[in-house]
């Protein structure tokens, strides 16, 4: 019997009526006669309102229990889904990680799957169950909970697919695939219908919701092609795979945008060996993420100016941490929250000369000026003020026919 794992997430199951949905959605596959996993998110803004709570208990809570109270979101999502399916008259039942179990390594808040033990789930749909697990959790070698950060229940899925060798992997949401870009920021974006997984890694981790990074780079190790597609419409999704046939000729696939930067640049900093690691060691310590980095070139020798991005939620953290560091000089320091990155990324860029010019051509064109430049072999990241994202956004689909 072949197996699908079916990974709903937190809008697929945000009511009752979609709870209802998803169960006729399950169904249709064991009408199929595929043998079925299903994982399910938490309902939709539940984790945020447990997050919330931690809060306004403690500006500290303890990981530990932070991971076990945010886990029991899934819980409930899981025994809604299977009380519905067997109201349907199916063979199901909830499963929580730890009764597998998925056992997880790394801290709590972002661990990673690294065994699950398929006997249960195996002989449980041998004899014809429909397993509805717990996603986004498992638990370590002490026996604890843990969760593997926001949006982990993707992770979970790909896992199982792995662990179980399954026939296809489809994650279930509210968005009918993978966008050309953010459909809210410009109303030409079209679904695509390929993807390969460097090109959906970048677009993750630049700005794009759809899926959560981690997932992306286990599916990539792992090699297990998924699907992304609504559980609200029967359109096809986007298909996620390491197969090269199955692409395009598009030099560039989608465009990505933050809303969530801050820029940061310090003048005059004494020029001289190890002063870029003084000044981003401390962050690392204090789990402060930089990205975009640009130094200028000292003409005199003696200072040079650094700037730098981070998350803005950072910024306080940020601005404390470089004041408390004695081992670096500088004269000034500024701080800037209204800017934002977008991101070209396709795997044709590597083999086509000219992409960097027409994007900054396309950008001059429409008077937007670049603060920072990144770079890779499958994306260009620049930052730009805020203001200009939606205008950056369709300069540039326009610019590589992605319209």
């Amino acid at each position: 019997m072949k197996t699908v794992v079916l990974k709903f997430g937190g809008t697929s199951v945000g009511n009752i009526d979609r709870i209802k949905n998803v169960a006729r959605i399950i169904a249709s596959y064991k009408k199929k006669k595929f043998g079925v996993i299903v994982v399910s998110s938490a309902i939709s803004g539940s984790t945020n309102k447990l997050i919330k709570k931690t809060k306004e208990l403690s500006n500290n809570f303890d990981p530990a229990e932070y991971d076990v109270l945010l886990s029991s979101g899934e819980q409930a999502s899981c025994a809604l889904i299977a009380g519905r399916l067997k109201h349907l008259g199916f063979k199901t039942r909830s499963w929580m990680s730890w009764q597998l179990p998925i056992i997880t390594e790394g801290p709590y808040n972002s661990s990673r799957i690294n065994k699950i033990n398929k006997n249960k789930i195996s002989n449980y749909i041998r004899s014809g169950g429909i397993p509805i697990i717990t996603g986004f959790q498992g638990i370590n070698l002490e026996n604890r909970v843990t969760t593997l950060g926001r949006g982990g229940t993707d992770s979970s899925a790909i896992m199982l697919a792995k662990f179980f060798n399954a026939y296809s992997c489809h994650v279930y949401t509210d968005v009918n695939g993978v966008y050309t870009t953010d459909p809210r920021n410009h109303h030409k974006a079209k679904k695509i219908d390929k993807i390969s997984y460097d090109e959906m890694l970048e677009m993750a981790s630049l700005g794009a919701k759809v899926m959560q990074p981690t997932s992306v780079q286990d599916a990539k190790i792992n090699n297990i092609s998924f699907s992304v597609k609504s559980s609200f419409t029967k359109n096809e999704g986007t298909l996620i795979t390491g197969n090269k046939k199955a692409f395009s000729d598009k030099i560039i696939t989608g465009i990505t945008s933050t809303k969530n930067d801050a820029k940061v640049t310090m003048i005059g900093v004494k020029d001289k060996p190890g002063v870029a690691a003084s000044i981003f060691k401390p962050l690392s310590l204090n789990q402060i993420n930089v990205d975009m980095v640009v130094q200028n070139i000292s003409l005199n020798s003696k200072e040079t100016d650094l700037t730098f991005t981070i998350k803005s939620e950072d910024l306080k953290k940020t601005e404390k941490t470089i004041k408390q560091n004695k081992k670096i000089s500088f004269r000034k320091i500024t701080y800037d929250n209204n800017v934002s990155k977008v991101s070209i990324i396709g795997v044709g860029m590597i083999t086509t000369p000219g992409i960097t010019y027409r994007m900054f051509q396309a950008l001059a064109s429409k008077n937007i000026n670049i603060m920072v430049i990144s770079t890779s072999e499958i994306k260009i990241s620049v930052l730009i003020s805020n203001k200009h994202i939606k205008k950056a956004i369709a300069v540039l689909h326009k610019e590589f026919k992605l319209d």
